[in-house]
């Protein structure tokens, strides 16, 4: 039992000098364990920024939605008396402008981009107003022709003339009417006569808002549903909501054209602007007025059956018209066509009901 004892004890002894002896030998004969490395945390690139919207391109002058011809505006002088009437085109119109010229009569400057009528008419001659109201677009216009001292105006604007007194092309005077209402235009012909100057689309005239609930005056504005025009003696017109559209009336007739279709709008702008005479004159002395539309004043806009007051800003012959609301921001109009009524400020008016 002694002997047993004593030879656990050597054999223990024996491997603690053992164990010794190999922890010396590593310390002495072997490199160190290596320490454990440290592995710096993998950084993700940069994220790319996050691409720009897709905005749907639109009409400019109609701000609908859809891929726009590149051609240019083509402003025609469109005559408004009851002979005239039911004029050829007028509802396929992107934008038209309703002025008051001499004897009290209305005129239109209705201007073409989005649509293509088979003809347009009847074609009248041009007005003192006329380049300010196309210069912005850089388009054509078109006419049958005007007084010397008014053509020098036009000629001085950016605009190309095509004139029917000058032989232009795609004008010609039908059977079916007499004198001088029987001058019309096959709007393609025009179209093929642009130079190299006038062979873009327009910019935006308006600010439209991308759906017709966040035009300005649906937005904020007054429910409305007659727009009640007193523009001269002669010329009285008034529209209607119908709840889709404005349509117009000549007095207390329905204002059709000449394919039957109803005329109508989507936004009505009510223009204030002072009607000066100028030193051009008509038969019988009659005096020949323009309007004063560089500057500012005040203003209606009509869009979805409400109205809501704006001011009007045109920097210059060049620049188009801006609407503000009353706080300065823009007014942005409906996607769709627009009737603008240059309401002589003094003796015209505008009544909503």
């Amino acid at each position: 039992m002694v002997h047993s004892t004593r030879r656990g004890l050597r054999r223990a002894a024996a491997a603690v000098v053992a164990t010794t002896l190999l922890v010396a030998g590593c310390s002495q004969g072997q490199d160190p364990a290596p320490e454990a490395a440290t592995v710096a945390p993998t950084l993700e690139p940069q994220k790319a920024a996050a691409p720009d919207p897709v905005v749907a391109p639109t009409w400019p002058l109609t701000g609908v939605a859809g891929e726009p011809v590149n051609r240019p505006a083509l402003a025609v002088k469109i005559e408004n008396t009851a002979t005239a009437r039911p004029q050829s085109g007028l509802d396929q119109a992107d934008v038209v402008w309703e002025t008051i010229v001499e004897f009290e009569v209305s005129r239109f400057v209705a201007v073409w981009h989005s649509q293509v009528p088979e003809e347009l008419g009847p074609v009248r001659s041009v007005r003192p107003m006329d380049p300010d109201i196309v210069s912005p677009m850089n388009g054509l216009l078109t006419f049958s022709g005007g007084q010397p001292g008014i053509l020098d105006l036009v000629a001085a604007s950016p605009v190309q003339v095509i004139s029917h007194d000058a032989g232009a092309a795609g004008l010609y005077r039908i059977s079916s009417r007499s004198a001088p209402h029987n001058v019309y235009a096959d709007p393609a012909a025009l179209w093929a006569q642009a130079d190299a100057n006038h062979q873009s689309s327009p910019g935006e005239q308006f600010a439209f808002a991308r759906t017709a609930e966040r035009a300005t005056a649906v937005a904020a504005g007054t429910p409305a549903t007659t727009l009640a025009f007193d523009l001269s003696s002669q010329s009285k017109p008034s529209w209607t909501w119908n709840g889709t559209v404005w349509e117009r009336s000549e007095g207390s007739t329905p204002a059709v054209a000449a394919s039957g279709a109803r005329l109508s709008a989507t936004n009505v702008v009510s223009i204030v602007a002072d009607h000066p005479g100028t030193p051009f004159g008509a038969q019988n002395g009659a005096v020949v007025p323009t309007y004063t539309l560089v500057g500012s004043g005040e203003g209606t806009l009509a869009t979805g059956g409400k109205t809501i007051p704006v001011r009007w800003q045109k920097d210059s012959r060049d620049a188009p018209m801006q609407l503000f609301t009353a706080d300065g921001a823009p007014a942005l109009l409906a996607p769709g066509n627009t009737w603008v009524e240059l309401v002589p400020a003094g003796t015209g008016s505008l009544a909503i009901s």
